[in-house]
């Protein structure tokens, strides 16, 4: 049987049937087309070219993962850098009204009213800030009175406002006017985030007695260790907003660096 792949090839000119040269060059070797056999185009049949693999899920993925974890440390790297210049702040854990005042201090709270305990919340507490009354040879009840009859004036005509959460008076004794979880009306505008404490003097060159100079010292110690503070975080009324207040701490720079000392030391020694 003839095989279907067999070629039909041209006679060679020159050759008998036979394929033989009967001419010039007899002889000589002629060589035959070599036998190709004709594959029909058959897609099955064609050397398969190359072909990509073919894109499953986690590949569309795989590019937005890698762009968030990017992004995310982007973000960390931002806030590390944030921290690093300006420092990180911790929360604020102290709870202003879980403080419990001492027996060695009279609470005589003013009554509530918009001109000096408007019952307002403090969420924290960064200073404490050091007064003088400005008024010599008043008591410390006798201010405290004061500021309680602050109430009485006509809301809708106005008044003065004013108020202290604590008072030192000339014997060393101690009253308390507003809770410290309240604002008091001392220290515009920090009221709403310090406490306040005034204290009494004899004379008009507003230096205490040393009464009057223990009791704070031993007040803003206690304060120092009950709102997580300590000597650098008691300023006078004058850093505030520069009035002459305390006024001798004010005119003494080296008699207020000794009271922080003191009050350092008493803070130690708790």
């Amino acid at each position: 049987m003839q095989d279907d792949y067999t070629n039909h090839s041209d006679p060679v000119p020159g050759a008998d049937a036979a394929g033989v040269r009967t001419g010039e060059g007899a002889g000589v070797r002629q060589e035959r087309p070599r036998f190709r056999p004709e594959i029909p185009d058959h897609p099955d049949r064609r050397r398969p070219a190359y072909r990509s693999r073919r894109r499953t899920p986690a590949d569309r993925i795989l590019p937005i993962l890698l762009l968030a974890l990017l992004a995310l440390a982007g973000v960390g790297a931002g806030i590390g850098i944030g921290y690093g210049i300006w420092g990180y702040e911790a929360p604020y854990t102290v709870d202003l009204k879980a403080v419990k005042t001492p027996d060695w201090i009279e609470q005589k709270l003013l009554r509530k009213n918009i001109f000096s305990r408007p019952d307002v919340s403090m969420r924290e507490v960064k200073n404490i800030v050091v007064h003088y009354i400005g008024n010599p040879n008043t008591t410390a009840d006798s201010n405290q009175r004061y500021f309680d009859s602050l109430a009485d004036q006509d809301p809708e005509k106005g008044g003065t406002s004013s108020s202290s959460h604590f008072i030192v008076g000339l014997d060393g004794e101690i009253i308390q006017c507003i809770p410290i979880s309240e604002i008091s009306y001392a220290n515009g505008p920090r009221n709403f985030d310090t406490v306040t404490i005034e204290v009494c003097h004899p004379d008009e060159t507003g230096k205490f007695t040393d009464a009057s100079y223990d009791a704070l010292v031993k007040l803003t110690a206690w304060l120092c260790e009950e709102l997580k503070l300590d000597e650098k975080d008691v300023i006078r009324h004058y850093d505030v907003n520069g009035k002459s207040c305390p006024l001798y701490f004010v005119e003494h720079e080296d008699a207020w660096k000794q009271f922080r000392k003191d009050v350092k030391a008493a803070i130690k020694a708790q």
